[in-house]
């Protein structure tokens, strides 16, 4: 499985329609991580852009994120990414209470940033 975050630094991104790049994790059937990447986003806002594109070609199908719009979230889901919002702190620890089974989807969602209001 694969499992993306928007990021910055070694930390959660709080918005996922700008952020520095995506770390994608490649985790096995018993929940051990076994790598990670980091992918460039194109430029221009999350959802507009083709990174969903991208990611669900690379076979992504987790986003531990922030935050971020409803637009961003269907697109995510229209490729069968799940989301989970509300994800902050270091990348790895994210990823393990996530498997762990200790992170759940916070439920909200961005109402607009910078003009770009459907990510």
């Amino acid at each position: 499985m694969k499992i993306a975050l928007p990021s910055i630094g070694s930390v959660v991104d709080g918005h996922f329609g700008h952020c520095e790049y995506f770390t994608v994790f490649t985790v096995d059937d018993q929940k051990n991580i076994l790598s990670e990447e980091v992918v460039q986003p194109p430029a221009g806002c999350g959802c507009k852009s083709n990174i969903v594109d991208i990611l669900a070609e690379m076979g992504v199908k987790v986003m531990l994120a922030g935050n971020m719009g409803a637009g961003a979230v269907n697109v995510l889901g229209s490729h069968g990414i799940a989301v989970v919002r509300g994800c902050s702190g270091d990348l790895r620890k994210v990823v393990e209470d996530w498997l762990g089974g200790s992170l759940s989807d916070s439920g909200s969602t961005c109402a607009a940033h910078d003009g770009c209001d459907s990510h």
